[in-house]
């Protein structure tokens, strides 16, 4: 099985994942994790947004291959990475339907005063799911960015609420 982690930025989806990944037979696919460890390294000043997708797209392909090898061993794959927009949301459901795979919608719905403490909390102490520093800039961008999952998505979907 697919669980797609979405939310936005600080509603805790990272520590969500790992809650599951503890709980059932599952492998956590963490884009910031990712993104730290494979490409924060090389990021010029001058690197924005479209340096970012391109990268994580590029992630996400060695990620779906991944996720045939974990589907065949009979081990879920829990994806948090974000999922920000319903079209990216869409290409993991597409695939999960082209291959037959269940796919499951975890939704962290956490109202943005507690998210925006959440973040300033993690960039001060720098906890088990630190990675790199969300500013005020970012976390405001990112509520402009995000999109609301759909009712069709929300559709057998868990919820989350805070």
């Amino acid at each position: 099985m697919i669980h797609l982690i979405v939310g936005n930025t600080g509603s805790g989806k990272t520590t969500y994942a790992n809650e599951l990944k503890r709980r059932i037979n599952g492998l956590v696919f963490s884009i910031d994790v990712w993104n730290n460890v494979l490409f924060m390294p090389d990021k010029k000043e001058t690197d924005g947004l479209d340096w970012f997708l391109e990268r994580i797209e590029r992630s996400e392909r060695v990620m779906l291959d991944l996720i045939h090898q974990l589907e065949a061993s009979k081990t879920d794959a829990i994806l948090d990475l974000g999922l920000a927009k319903i079209g990216h949301r869409e290409k993991f459901r597409k695939f999960a339907e082209m291959n037959n795979y269940e796919i499951k919608l975890h939704f962290l719905d956490v109202p943005k005063a507690k998210r925006l403490e959440r973040v300033m909390i993690r960039n001060q102490e720098k906890g088990a799911t630190f990675e790199f520093e969300v500013t005020k800039e970012n976390f405001d961008f990112m509520e402009t960015w995000f999109e609301n999952p759909t009712k069709n998505e929300l559709k057998d979907a868990f919820i989350i609420s805070e």
